[in-house]
């Protein structure tokens, strides 16, 4: 039984990650100072005998000894990360290089979750793989966009320099259960305020594209890239059907029956004014693509966010 950690293992996507790391047959140790983690994502998994919950700030160093390190732990919502900026990008440079000490002293695999803010706004669209960027490095979304790619840069060096094996995976605009109702993300966004009557809030006309990938796909397609033998990446993980944040907004406005009124706000600066990944090499080497469509995956969200609310 290989023993795995995930840190930020009790946010929304590191918790789906344990839970599934779990029914794999893996023991899982979840590491996270619960910034935006929750204990209620994974207050289900402490009963289970090969679950180690460990609160730790990845910016200080650990001993453990594990085969596998899943690296999630960052704030992901311009909201939650633009609240310290300094410590978002502490986060990405400083936890990456101790995990990355540790993956080299254990002789471990490691995962670097990054994402697409590291294309910044494209000027290729879809997004490749090989395509470097257009990312603004002094705005106030730098702190994620370029600690991610600091992040990126660390993953790639150790790799080359210590032998450390290393992958990274690009992550897309993910959605479903457990997201933080106050996270500023469009599609937590859109639900609780249609749930709540309030208005719906886009920023600049709607126009803007994004492509949504649901939780379960996208940690498969995790899974799938740390267990697969020499490949570094980066990969690209999302779903290539992209939707007009307008559309968004008013199907969720259909799908949960309310009366909420659209209302425009000024755009936020750097905001991407496209955002669609090419998982052609998801595809071809992964054997991954997005099974569950959005208004399915709108759906199990949508059903979540009442429940909670």
């Amino acid at each position: 039984m290989k023993r795995v950690l995930v840190t930020g293992g009790a946010g929304f996507i590191g918790s789906h990650l344990c839970e599934r790391l779990l029914k794999d047959g893996f023991e899982v140790i979840c590491l996270d100072n619960f910034f935006t983690g929750r204990k209620t994502n994974i207050k289900h998994l402490l009963r289970n005998p090969f679950f180690e919950l460990v609160r730790h700030d990845v910016i200080e160093p650990i001993l453990l000894e594990v085969d596998q390190i899943y690296n999630f732990a960052c704030p992901a919502s311009p909201i939650h990360y633009q609240y310290n900026p300094v410590k978002t990008i502490k986060t990405s440079i400083m936890g990456t290089l101790n995990m990355l000490g540790l993956a080299k002293r254990v002789k471990a695999r490691i995962l670097q979750a990054s994402t697409s803010e590291v294309y910044g706004n494209p000027l290729v669209h879809p997004q490749t793989e090989d395509y470097w960027g257009n990312a603004n490095p002094i705005g106030p979304r730098a702190c994620y966009d370029e600690g991610k790619r600091c992040a990126e840069t660390l993953m790639f060096d150790y790799k080359r320099q210590n032998g450390v094996d290393a992958r990274v995976v690009r992550i897309f605009n993910t959605f479903g259960p457990r997201m933080l109702e106050d996270d500023g993300r469009v599609v937590s966004n859109f639900i609780v305020q249609a749930l709540r009557g309030r208005d719906m809030t886009i920023y600049g006309d709607g126009s803007q594209t994004r492509s949504f990938c649901y939780v379960d796909d996208m940690v498969d397609g995790i899974v799938r890239m740390m267990n697969m033998d020499s490949i570094a990446g980066p990969i690209n993980l999302g779903n290539p059907v992209e939707f007009r944040v307008l559309d968004l907004a008013n199907l969720i406005r259909e799908m949960t029956g309310s009366d909420s009124i659209i209302v425009q706000k000024p755009l936020p600066p750097d905001d991407p004014a496209q955002r669609r990944p090419d998982i052609t090499i998801a595809k071809n080497i992964l054997g991954w693509s997005p099974r569950i469509a959005l208004k399915e995956g709108l759906e199990l969200t949508i059903d979540y966010f009442r429940s909670r609310m």
